[in-house]
C-alpha cells in the first residue's frame, strides 16, 4: 500500500501492478489528489500483460488487500481497476475473496482524475483504444533496442560462414561477404520493427508475420543492387530470404506491443508464422553457405 498527498477512509483506492513504468504513471497522475495506490505482485510485468498471464487477477488483488488490511484503512469497499486488467480480474470473485467490489477506470493513467471527478464514470474517450501513428512510432525504439544483442551473435555467425569458399577459407570473402549480410540485417530489422509498424494499417492481411514478410520481400528486392553480387543469383536469393524472414519475425514481435492482437492471436500468428520464418532463414543460410560453390 502507497499513499498519495493525505488520504483519508474514504479516499479512493486504485490498483496497479509493480511494473516501474505503470506504477510511477499512475503516481504522477495523482500528484493533486488525495488516494491510496495498491500494488499487485505481478512478478514486475505491466498491467495488460499480466492480467493475460493470470498474475494480475482476482487472486493476487485479493491477497493484497487482506494483506495490507484494507478493510481496516479505508470505510468504502470499492477498489479502482486499470481497464486493461478486466481479462485477469473478475469483479464478482474479488468481491467473494475479499469484500471489495472492483470498478474499472479508464485506459489510460492520465484519465484518472477526469474519470474521479465525473463521479468514476468512465465515457467512450476515456475506454477507447487508439494506436494512432505516434502511438505506434514510440514503441519502435523499444523493439529495436531488444533486440541488439540477438543481432551481434548472429552477425558474429554470418561473418565466420561467409567465409567457406572453393579454397576452404578466405577472411577476405567472410569481410567483404559479411559486411553485405549484416547490412541486409539492419535492413530487415528496421523493415520489421519500424517500416511494418509506420505503415501497419495499410499493408494487407491482419497477422503481423504476413504484413512483415510482404515489407521485408519489397524492401528485400529493392536493397539487392545494394547488398548482393550481381554476378552470383545464388547470394542474390538468400540474401533476399534471410531479409525477408528476418523482417516478418520482426513484426510478429510487435504484436505485444499492440492493442490489436490478444494472447491467442499471439499464439495462432505464431503457429502460422514461426514455421516460413524458420524455413526461411535456414534456405537462406544453405543458400549462403553454397553460393562461393555454386555461383
Amino acid at each position: 500500500m502507497y499513499c498519495v498527498g493525505n488520504p483519508a477512509a474514504e479516499s479512493p483506492v486504485l490498483v496497479t501492478a509493480n511494473y516501474k513504468l505503470s506504477f510511477d504513471s499512475l503516481r504522477k497522475e495523482l500528484s493533486d489528489i488525495d488516494a491510496w495506490i495498491l500494488v499487485a505482485d505481478t512478478r514486475g510485468i505491466n498491467v495488460w500483460c499480466a492480467a493475460g498471464k493470470g498474475t494480475f487477477s482476482a487472486e493476487e488483488t485479493s491477497y493484497q488487500v487482506l494483506k495490507t488490511r484494507l478493510a481496516e484503512i479505508v470505510s468504502h469497499r470499492e477498489l479502482i481497476l486499470p481497464q486493461f486488467a478486466a481479462t485477469g480480474v473478475a469483479s464478482h470473485k474479488l468481491n467473494k475473496k475479499c469484500g471489495f467490489k472492483g470498478i474499472f477506470g479508464p485506459l489510460r493513467a492520465a484519465d484518472i482524475k477526469k474519470f474521479l471527478s465525473k463521479g468514476r464514470k468512465a465515457d467512450e474517450t476515456m475506454r477507447s483504444v487508439t494506436f494512432t501513428l505516434g502511438e505506434r512510432l514510440v514503441l519502435v525504439p523499444v523493439e529495436i533496442s531488444l533486440i541488439w544483442k540477438p543481432f551481434f551473435l548472429v552477425t558474429l555467425a554470418i561473418f565466420i560462414l561467409s567465409g567457406i569458399n572453393p579454397d576452404i577459407y578466405s577472411f577476405g570473402a567472410a569481410w567483404t561477404r559479411g559486411l553485405a549480410a549484416a547490412g541486409s540485417t539492419v535492413l530487415a530489422i528496421l523493415a520489421g520493427a519500424m517500416l511494418t509498424p509506420l505503415l501497419l494499417p495499410w499493408i494487407p492481411g491482419r497477422q503481423f508475420w504476413l504484413k512483415g514478410l510482404q515489407i521485408g520481400a519489397l524492401a528485400g528486392l529493392a536493397s539487392l543492387p545494394f547488398f548482393s553480387d550481381g554476378n552470383n543469383f545464388t547470394a542474390s536469393i538468400s540474401l533476399l530470404l534471410w531479409i525477408t524472414a528476418t523482417a516478418s519475425f520482426m513484426a510478429m514481435n510487435f504484436t505485444g506491443a499492440t492493442p490489436f492482437t490478444s494472447l491467442s492471436g499471439v499464439e495462432k500468428e505464431m503457429r502460422h508464422g514461426l514455421p516460413v520464418q524458420i524455413a526461411g532463414v535456414f534456405m537462406a543460410l544453405v543458400l549462403w553457405i553454397a553460393a562461393p560453390f555454386i555461383g
